[in-house]
C-alpha cells in the first residue's frame, strides 16, 4: 500500500511559542497566580488546558483552524478553573494565526465570527444583570478574540497587497527585459542591413573585377580593373571606418555624417556606371518626380536608396549585358515608387555565399515603412528582365517607425 505522506513539521517559531507559554503557565501556577475556579472544577483542569493550548501552538501554522478549535476547548477548561493569563494570551495568538495563516474564505469570515460573539458577549450580560458594568464582558471579549481578528485581517491586508507588488514589480520588469531584448534584435538587424548595403556592392565590384584581372592578359584591362579595385576597397573602408565609428562611440558630438540620400543617386550610379563596365551594362536614371514636390522623409529617403543601391550590386553580380533601368515615380498622396529592372540571366551553378541577403534586407526595410516590394523576373515584350519594384508610403507614422 502506498505511503501517507508524514504531516509538515511545526515552524521553530511555534515550537518556540509554545514552549514559552507552557513555562510561564507552570510557572504561574505553580507560584498559585489563579483566580477561583467555577462551580468547583479542579485547578489541574486548568493545568491540561494549558498542556493542551500549547500543543496546539504547534500547529499555528500548519493547520490553523485545528489549532483554533482544540484551543478554544482548552480555552473553556482554562476558564471553568480558574483562568491564567497565559492561556488567554495564547488564545489569542492563535486567532491571530488563523485569520493570517487559513485559506481566503476563512481569513474572511473569522473576524465577523469575533465580531458577532463579540456582540453577543456586550448585550447578553446587559441584558440579563441590567448592569453596566456588564458592558466589561463585552469589551473582555473584544480584547480576547476581535483585537487579535483585525489585526490579523490587517496584517495579512497589507502582505497580499505586497505580494501583488512584488508580482506587478516582476511583470513590468520581464515585459522591459523583453522590449530590450526586442530593441537589440531590432538595431542589430538595423545594422546588419547599413553594413551589407554599405560594403556588399563595393566588394562585389571588387570581386568582378580581380576575376577579370586574372583571367585577361591584356595589360591595359588589367590596369583598368585594378584602378577599380583600388577605388573600390578605398570607398568600402571608408564606409566601414564610418559606421565602426558611430558604434564605438554613440556620444559623439561632432557632427554626423551625412545621411545617404535620392540626391546622391547620381553619384552611386557614376559608380555603378564605372563597376558594370566589364559586364557590358547600361545604367539609366529616369527620375519622373514632379518638380518642386515637399521633401520626402528621411527614413523613406534612405530606404530608397538602399534598395536603388542594392538593386545595382545585385545586377552587377547577375544580371546579362545590357540596360538596367532606374526609375522613380511619386504621383500625389500616393507612395513613392522605386523600380529597378535589368536584363535576366538564368545563371547555374552555386550561389555565392551570401546570396539573398540583400532581397532580405530589402523586405525589412520596405516592411518597416509599411511598403510592399516585389523582386523576381517578369516576361515582357523584351523578354525576360528581372524586375525590383517598391511602393515606400509617405505617411508621417511609416515614416517615424525607421528613424
Amino acid at each position: 500500500m502506498p505511503s501517507r505522506p508524514l504531516p509538515p513539521r511545526p515552524h521553530r517559531h511555534d515550537v518556540l511559542i509554545g514552549l514559552c507559554g507552557l513555562l510561564g503557565g507552570v510557572l504561574m501556577w505553580a507560584a498559585g497566580l489563579n483566580n477561583s475556579p467555577f462551580l468547583g472544577a479542579p485547578q489541574w483542569l486548568g493545568l491540561i488546558a494549558l498542556f493542551v493550548i500549547s500543543a496546539a501552538e504547534l500547529l499555528r501554522r500548519t493547520a490553523p483552524l485545528i489549532a483554533l478549535g482544540v484551543g478554544t476547548v482548552a480555552l473553556a477548561m482554562d476558564v471553568v478553573s480558574g483562568g491564567r493569563g497565559v492561556t488567554l494570551l495564547m488564545y489569542t495568538d492563535l486567532i491571530y494565526a488563523s485569520v493570517i495563516y487559513s485559506g481566503p474564505v476563512a481569513a474572511r469570515r473569522l473576524p465577523r465570527i469575533c465580531g458577532f460573539v463579540t456582540a453577543l458577549a456586550t448585550m447578553v450580560p446587559l441584558a440579563v444583570f441590567r448592569d453596566p458594568r456588564a458592558l466589561l464582558v463585552g469589551a473582555f471579549v473584544a480584547l480576547l478574540t476581535l483585537t487579535p481578528a483585525w489585526t490579523g485581517s490587517v496584517v495579512r491586508d497589507h502582505r497580499e497587497e505586497a505580494a501583488a507588488a512584488r508580482l506587478e514589480a516582476e511583470r513590468i520588469a520581464l515585459l522591459a527585459e523583453l522590449d530590450r531584448r526586442e530593441a537589440v534584435a531590432a538595431e542589430r538587424a538595423r545594422m546588419a542591413r547599413e553594413l551589407h548595403d554599405m560594403v556588399a556592392n563595393h566588394l562585389s565590384a571588387i570581386a568582378i573585377h580581380s576575376t577579370a584581372a586574372l583571367s585577361l592578359k591584356d595589360p591595359a584591362a588589367t590596369d583598368e580593373a585594378l584602378g577599380v579595385i583600388r577605388e573600390n576597397s578605398v570607398r568600402g573602408l571608408a564606409e566601414m571606418r564610418r559606421l565602426i565609428g558611430l558604434l564605438r562611440d554613440p556620444g559623439d558630438e561632432r557632427e554626423p555624417a551625412a545621411t545617404s540620400t535620392l540626391d546622391a543617386l547620381d553619384t552611386l550610379l557614376e559608380q555603378a556606371r564605372a563597376n558594370a563596365r566589364s559586364g557590358g551594362q547600361d545604367i539609366v536614371l529616369a527620375d519622373r518626380r514632379p518638380d518642386g514636390a515637399a521633401p520626402l522623409p528621411a527614413p523613406v529617403e534612405l530606404a530608397a536608396y538602399r534598395i536603388v543601391q542594392e538593386s545595382l550590386t545585385n545586377a552587377l553580380k547577375h544580371a546579362a549585358p545590357g540596360r538596367v533601368d532606374v526609375t522613380l515615380a511619386h504621383r500625389a498622396d500616393g507612395p513613392l515608387e522605386v523600380s529597378v529592372i535589368s536584363p535576366y540571366a538564368d545563371r547555374s551553378g552555386p550561389r555565392a555565399p551570401g546570396s539573398g541577403t540583400g532581397l532580405i534586407g530589402m523586405r525589412e526595410r520596405v516592411t518597416l515603412l509599411g511598403g510592399t516590394l516585389d523582386a523576381g523576373p517578369v516576361t515582357g515584350p523584351e523578354g525576360t528582365v528581372w524586375r525590383v519594384l517598391a511602393a515606400l508610403p509617405l505617411g508621417d507614422e511609416s515614416a517615424q517607425r525607421l528613424s
